[in-house]
This record gives C-alpha cells, structure tokens and sequence, in this order.
C-alpha cells in the first residue's frame, strides 16, 4: 500500500483530492502537466460535490453519483473524449482511496467509459516531413536555427514536447550519439541521435552560446536548458530561459503551415510521424516501442492502424481493380 499523507479521522473531499495530487507528485513522480490535469478534473469534481450533493463524504459516493457528474459535463457540451479523461482521474483517485483505506469499495470502477470514435491522427508523407524540416529559414521561424533543431528532434528522435523541453546541455551524449531522456514518471530511456539532428543542434548551440555571451550570461547563474527562448526571459530567474511547450506548439504550427501543411499540426504529430515511418520503412514494433518510450505494445501498436490507412488510401487511389 501506499504511504498516505496524514489526514484527519473524517478528512475532506478537498483536503483527499490534495493529498491523492501530493501522492502522484512524491511518490509517482508525475509530472507537472499530469498534476495540473489531473487537479483540474477532480477539484471540478469536488466542487460538484459540494454544490450539487451537500458535500457528500466519499465514503458515501456511490457510482450513481459519479454517472451524474459525467452527464453535467455532456450537458456543458463537452465532448466524450473530456468527459473520459474526467472519469480517468475519478477512477484513479478512488482506486488510491481505496487502498488507503478511506473507502470500503471503488465505486468509480462501475462506470464505463464514455465510447469513442477512433479518430486515426494525420500524418505528413516522408516527402512533407522532410521538405518542412529542410525548409526552416528566416521567413516561417523566429530563430531559425533554434527551430530546426526542434523539428530535428522531434520528429528526428520521437519524443515528446514535454521530453524536448526538459532537456538540458548534458543530456546530449555525443560520444554515444544519443540523447538521454525523460519521459512519463521520470523514465529515462536513451534515444539516438541522428547525423542531421547532430548538425541543426551543433548550428544551434553555437548561436545559443552567441547569444547568452551577448546578454551577460557570466554575471547570472547559468541556464542548464538545451531550448531557450528568444528573448532569453528568466535567464536569472527558476525557470532560467528554459523554452515552454506552448511555444513549441506554436513553433511547430506556424512552421507547418507556412510549408503547406494541415492547421491541426503540433508537435506530437511529429512523433506519430515518427513512429509511422519507421513502421512504414521495415523496422521492427518493439524496437519502436522502445524508442517512443511506450509502456504498454499496444500503444505502439496504433501505428500499425495508421499504415494499414495509408496502404488503403495507396490502393484505393492507385489500382485500377479499386475504382
């Protein structure tokens, strides 16, 4: 069992919620994208609770309770897929209480997930994703160097945006030509790094260093960040300059759009692509469950869905037996 944050006899629903997020953040090492996500859906549960129910205890929350909150959330007109990610969280948190010892049955796991539709991700050819990455110059990036190198490793390694911005100067490996990783719950894995990855990060660092020599950089506490922001904001604060996931998906979306792709592009169809490709190319499933960082094969498995569209679509528009 896990350890559990001390609560009074009778505690809150809020003060449940705070402690379930302090579990997730010590012990789990979630990271700070899945603590906001997952506050978000159970204060808004909480407060459901207090407002609609008289702040019912959550040994008294029965799986009827938690079909009505679902059903506000269709009411609010939000779609099956957000209404899922809030029962996500709910049945996480219930099946902590549970094991703490504060409910005697998981409610929560008798309720079904809304169904989805399974929308399959677009994803650029080879052909657009090397012409867009080849294509990163003055006229789509603000710094161009820096955001080559972004796409480079994005769509060059597979990882994630999150993954991206968390890394630092030493995470580059390049004796080894790979790059060490972080991915969810603070897993590492080592990723390779490729010859013309390599060469748009060395062409970066070399203007990364230009630019915090110009801005005084030895008389602040250097950044350990490999991705900086333009401006350098933060240079002598906590976050010390380190680039924001939000600017990376705007980096990526304006790039992709100026080189003629899709407006719902972002970085993590980069990564699909990724994955794609290499599945597309000949190379082996579980090689590309370890290079994603995937823990579950079935994961990965997506991407063999996403080939077996693209060969319809390839048949469809190419053999005279299919029109």
């Amino acid at each position: 069992m896990s350890a559990t944050v001390p609560l009074p006899v009778t505690p809150a629903t809020g003060a449940l919620v705070q402690a379930y997020l302090q579990m997730l953040a010590n012990e789990r090492g979630a990271s700070a994208h899945t603590l906001r996500a997952y506050r978000r859906e159970l204060q808004g549960f909480a407060a459901w609770l207090a407002d609609r129910q008289n702040g019912l205890s959550v040994d008294r929350i029965e799986h009827t309770h938690i079909r009505a909150y679902l059903g506000t959330l269709y009411d609010r007109g939000l779609a099956k897929a957000s209404a899922a990610r809030a029962l996500a969280a709910i049945r996480s948190w219930f099946k902590w209480l549970a094991r703490a010892k504060y409910i005697e049955r998981n409610e929560a796991s008798l309720v079904a997930t809304p169904r989805l539709p399974k929308h399959l991700p677009r994803v650029p050819s080879i052909e657009q994703m090397n012409r867009v990455v080849d294509s990163v110059r003055d006229d789509v990036a603000s710094w161009p160097a820096r955001d080559k190198a972004i796409l480079e490793l994005l769509y060059g390694c597979g990882i994630r945006n999150a993954e991206l911005t968390a890394l630092n100067l030493n995470d580059i490996h390049w004796a080894n030509e790979a790059i060490l990783v972080r991915g969810k719950g603070q897993k590492e894995r080592y990723v390779p790094l490729g010859d013309t990855a390599a060469v748009a990060l060395r062409a970066y660092l070399a203007e990364r260093t230009a630019r915090l020599a110009a801005a005084g950089e030895e008389k602040l506490p250097g950044t350990p960040a490999l991705f900086v922001n333009l401006q350098l904001r933060g240079l002598g604060k906590v976050g010390r300059a380190r680039l924001t996931t939000r600017s990376v998906g705007r980096i990526v979306k304006r790039i992709a759009i100026l080189r003629g792709l899709s407006s719902d592009v972002h970085p993590h169809t980069l990564r699909h692509a990724f994955g794609t490709h290499l599945l597309e190319e000949g190379a082996d499933l579980r090689a590309i469950q370890e290079l994603l960082g995937h823990e579950r094969l079935s994961t990965t498995q997506r991407y063999t869905q996403l080939t077996a569209a693209h060969l319809a679509e390839v048949y469809d528009r190419t053999h005279p037996r299919a029109r």
